[in-house]
């Protein structure tokens, strides 16, 4: 059916002190073992020996970074004023859509759990277009700034997740009450903050098979070339595996971005990218260049034309 939800419910109002708990919890697991640095990663691209398969580096975690944490934390503040703002629009586009539902789906027995399965499916494609589309990379590429990999970084959450909406719309529309797709989205959300730490090595490979699991995602959030665009699932890795964007966690990681902004200012990590696609835009010749800096791949560029030089 049909209502009104609050924008903050008991396990939202639950989750603030469980977050902060755990964050203390990972601090002082990880100040008791060994750190490396940034320089330590000089060979993090390396893959393959004489045609063999190196052995996995072992994990030995970067920790936390004071202005880094604190630049996770101003970000969550601000998503968490973005989403209080868009909920009750965001609401009502719900509601439309399940009094307009064409199937009856959702009502059946066990529609909890097929709700988690069907959100986690559209979140993999959700996660996967942000990385494929530089609009929707402009709101996700806040996530992956922080060069530090830690529960902070969970916290490290986008200002304009409105964006991507449209791509749970399904849900409604298979006769899910907004209030149960609104839940499927929370826990399967919270399930996914315990996978950003370096405190948790690979699990047991039943698990590693069928989750996504801190080893599974900290590829995610990995900038070395064999990492970037893999392992885009919420709650299984199945999705990865069936889709082709698997990859398995071997060597030690680069996080971070591409090309790193260098700034802990929660404007300049929240709009950068919004910025750069407005400043390429301004300066692209052709209609077709102007959408594609838009729409295209995140870093797509006009290929320039060869000046050829006459000889005399």
């Amino acid at each position: 059916m049909t209502g009104k939800r609050s924008p903050v419910d008991l396990i939202d109002k639950l989750s603030f002190p469980f977050f902060a708990l755990s964050i203390a919890a990972e601090y002082f697991a990880l100040r008791r073992r060994p750190k490396r640095q940034s320089d330590d990663l000089a060979d993090a691209d390396l893959e393959v020996l004489s045609g063999k398969q190196l052995p996995a580096d072992p994990l030995v975690p970067l920790g936390f970074e004071r202005r880094d944490s604190t630049a996770s934390l101003a970000m969550l503040a601000g998503n968490v004023g973005v989403q209080l703002a868009a909920a009750p629009a965001l609401l009502r586009v719900d509601n439309f859509l399940y009094h307009h539902r064409i199937s009856k789906f959702g009502s059946r027995r066990g529609s909890m759990i097929a709700a988690m399965i069907l959100w986690d499916l559209c979140y993999y494609w959700d996660h996967r277009w942000m990385h494929e589309v530089r609009l929707l990379w402009a709101n996700h590429v806040s996530h992956h700034s922080s060069e530090r990999y830690n529960l902070t970084t969970a916290l490290r959450q986008p200002w304009s997740p409105f964006l991507t909406f449209w791509v749970f719309a399904p849900l409604p529309l298979l006769g899910f009450p907004p209030q149960k797709v609104h839940r499927a989205g929370q826990l399967n959300l919270l399930y996914q903050f315990w996978i950003h730490t370096e405190a948790i090595d690979r699990l047991p490979e039943p698990i590693e098979l069928v989750f996504n699991t801190p080893s599974h995602h900290r590829v995610h959030h990995g900038a070395n070339r064999q990492y970037l665009d893999k392992n885009y699932g919420g709650i299984l890795i199945l999705w990865d595996r069936l889709f082709g964007t698997f990859e398995e966690e071997v060597r030690r990681i680069r996080y971070g971005l591409t090309k790193n902004i260098d700034s802990y200012n929660p404007m300049t990590i929240g709009y950068h990218e919004f910025r750069d696609i407005v400043r390429d835009v301004r300066s692209a010749r052709t209609v077709g260049d102007r959408v594609r800096y838009v729409l295209g791949r995140p870093g797509w560029r006009p290929v320039e034309p060869l000046v050829a030089s006459s000889a005399i």
